[in-house]
């Protein structure tokens, strides 16, 4: 296991070096995938989640209608998304303890300012991020992050572990959507124009990943107020 100070002296190499241009696919106007961009950092990573997740267990929230989500969550950082039948909302303490979240991990940190870079959105300096925890039969409903107040910042999101097929469409539901294959490692970045573009994750497939066994891993972070 890595320790948390090697986690710390580690960011600043692993995220020196930006993807070349060939591994950066736009997909829309405002919106990259960073191909394998995480790749590096995974491990210290999947760590850091095991530590978060030690002192904020992963949980299956339910939405404002009722519904159980299939994903399980957690989160770091100052704030922390939430839902229940209250609605959909950032708090600064994990409602189930009632003690602030875990600090986000400098590695974390490191990794959303420069893949927020590499996408062409500069200083990136996100508060939260919400971590879930995928497994075979679960998905994430086409949706808008807009419980943020700064919207002018970008939302980065990062795979980790299994395979997963994102769904990307554009800021009005109707709009047409487009499926991208992410595998372990690759991060996509929206804002600007695509910051409140529809999407979502197709229902998972089984398998086994050598980092993550049967799960997959989503960091995504935002500046929430």
């Amino acid at each position: 296991m890595t320790r948390p100070d090697q986690i710390v002296a580690m960011s600043g190499d692993l995220f020196a070096a930006l993807p070349s241009p060939a591994s950066i696919e736009p997909i829309a106007e405002g919106a990259a995938i960073l191909r394998g961009f995480a790749a590096p950092a995974a491990p210290a990573l999947i760590d850091a989640i095991e530590k978060i997740s030690a002192q904020a267990p992963f949980r299956q929230m339910t939405t404002p209608g009722g519904y159980q989500m299939s994903v399980a969550m957690t989160s770091c950082g100052a704030l922390g998304w939430v839902t229940d039948r209250k609605g959909y909302r950032y708090a600064g303490q994990d409602p189930q303890s009632e003690l602030s979240w875990p600090d986000m991990p400098a590695a974390f940190l490191a990794l959303a300012n420069s893949a927020a870079a590499a996408a062409g959105f500069s200083d990136f300096a996100p508060n939260s991020c919400l971590i879930n925890r995928y497994e075979a039969g679960s998905k994430l409903s086409l949706h808008q992050d807009r419980d943020e107040q700064d919207l002018a910042a970008p939302i980065v999101s990062v795979s980790l572990g299994l395979p997963a097929i994102f769904q990307f469409g554009g800021v009005k539901r109707s709009a047409p959507v487009k499926r991208y294959r992410l595998k372990s490692g690759d991060v996509v970045v929206w804002g600007g124009t695509a910051r409140l573009a529809f999407h979502g994750i197709a229902l998972l497939k089984p398998g086994h990943h050598s980092l993550t066994g049967s799960y997959r891993y989503n960091l995504t972070f935002r500046k929430a107020g």
